[in-house]
C-alpha cells in the first residue's frame, strides 16, 4: 500500500531522515517512534508532500506521489494532528465536512457522513453536529479531528502524535476507538508518536527512529523480544519488556475451569490489563466472561508464569 524507498531528507546540509526504506500493508497501522529529533514528523510529511524528499521514492497504491499535484494528493490522504486543528469558527458538523465539501459531495451525503462518523465516535450526532469545538472537551476535540480526516473515506490516514495532549484515561480510549473504527473500515495508518506504550497498543508493526536513521521495523513482539540496537532496548525499557508482551494477547488461553469472586473480566482483556486489576485488587483468581456468560477463571500465578517465559 505504500512503499517508502531509500528516501532522505537534507536541510541545509542537516540530514533528517538518512535513507529510509519500508512499507505498509493495506489496512495495517505503521507506528513510526522515536526521541525529539529523530525524524519521524518529517519522513510522515513526506508521504503527503507536506515536504518533499531530496532523495528516493514514495508510492502509494505502486503509484510514486510525485505524479500528482500536493492537492489532489493531499485530498485522497486523512491527516490528524496533535491538538486536533478545528476550525474554531465552525461547527462540529461543519469541521468533519470539510473535505466531502471540498470534493463536491451533496448536502445529504456529506450530512449522512457526519452523522455515521460521530456516530462511530460514540458522539450522539443530536447533541454534538451543531455545538461549536469550544464547547467540546479535549477528548472530544481530539475525535472529531480524527472524523474529519476520515471524512472523505481515504485509504490513508496519517497520523502525528494525535493523542500527545490528552489527559492518560481519555487517551486510552481514543486509542481504542481508533483501532475499533480503523479495523472496521479498513484504513491504511502511519502513527507518528514519542509513546512506546502507544506505538504497542496501536501498531501492527513498529518503526524505531534515531537520528534520522531507521533502526529496527517489526511487529511489536518481534520488537519486544529482539531489540536490534541498545537504542531499541533502552526505548522499550528492559524492566518493562516482560509486561510489555502481557499486552498483546488476551487472557483466553490462559482460561481456567473454575470459580472466582468479584466483579468478571471480558474474555478479550488483555494479559496486562488482568494482572493490573489481580495485583491492584490483591485478589488471586479473577471470574472471565465471554457474551454475558461467566466461562472460568484466569489466575494471577498463571498470568506470571506467562509474563516469565521467553518472549
Amino acid at each position: 500500500m505504500i512503499e517508502i524507498d531509500s528516501v532522505t531528507k537534507s536541510f541545509l546540509g542537516t540530514t533528517a531522515v538518512d535513507n529510509v526504506s519500508m512499507s505498509v500493508a493495506k489496512g495495517e497501522i505503521a507506528a513510526v517512534v522515536g526521541t525529539s529529533g529523530s525524524g519521524k514528523t518529517t519522513l510522515l510529511r513526506m508521504i503527503n508532500r507536506l515536504i518533499e524528499p531530496t532523495s528516493g521514492t514514495i508510492r502509494i497504491d505502486g503509484r510514486d506521489t510525485r505524479t500528482l499535484p500536493p492537492h489532489e494528493l493531499r485530498r485522497g490522504i486523512g491527516y490528524a494532528i496533535q491538538g486536533n486543528g478545528l476550525f474554531p469558527h465552525r461547527s462540529v458538523a461543519e469541521n468533519v465536512a470539510t473535505v466531502p465539501r471540498l470534493l463536491g459531495w451533496d448536502r445529504g451525503r456529506i450530512a449522512r457522513r457526519v452523522d455515521e462518523l460521530l456516530s462511530l465516535f460514540h458522539l450522539d450526532p443530536g447533541k454534538f453536529r451543531d455545538r461549536m469545538p469550544h464547547q467540546l472537551s479535549g477528548g472530544q476535540q481530539q475525535r472529531i479531528g480524527v472524523a474529519r480526516a476520515l471524512a472523505a473515506g481515504p485509504a490513508v490516514l496519517l497520523m502525528d502524535e494525535p493523542f500527545g495532549a490528552l489527559d492518560p484515561i481519555i487517551r486510552a480510549s481514543a486509542q481504542d476507538d481508533l483501532r475499533q473504527i480503523q479495523r472496521s473500515l479498513g484504513t491504511t495508518v502511519v502513527l507518528v508518536t514519542h509513546d512506546m506504550e502507544e506505538a504497542i497498543r496501536l501498531g501492527d508493526r513498529i518503526a524505531v527512529m534515531d537520528r534520522g536513521l531507521l533502526l529496527q521495523y517489526a511487529e511489536p513482539r518481534d520488537l519486544i523480544a529482539k531489540p536490534a540496537t541498545p537504542f531499541v532496548e533502552t526505548l522499550l525499557g528492559k524492566g518493562d519488556r516482560a509486561y510489555r508482551l502481557l499486552s498483546l494477547s488476551s487472557i483466553e488461553d490462559l482460561v481456567e475451569p473454575g470459580e472466582a469472586e468479584g466483579p468478571p473480566v471480558e474474555a478479550g482483556t488483555s494479559k496486562r490489563d488482568a494482572l493490573s486489576e489481580l495485583l491492584w485488587s490483591a485478589r488471586p483468581t479473577l471470574p472471565v466472561r465471554r457474551n454475558d456468560r461467566i466461562i472460568g477463571r484466569i489466575t494471577r500465578d498463571a498470568l506470571i508464569a506467562d509474563a516469565a517465559r521467553p518472549g
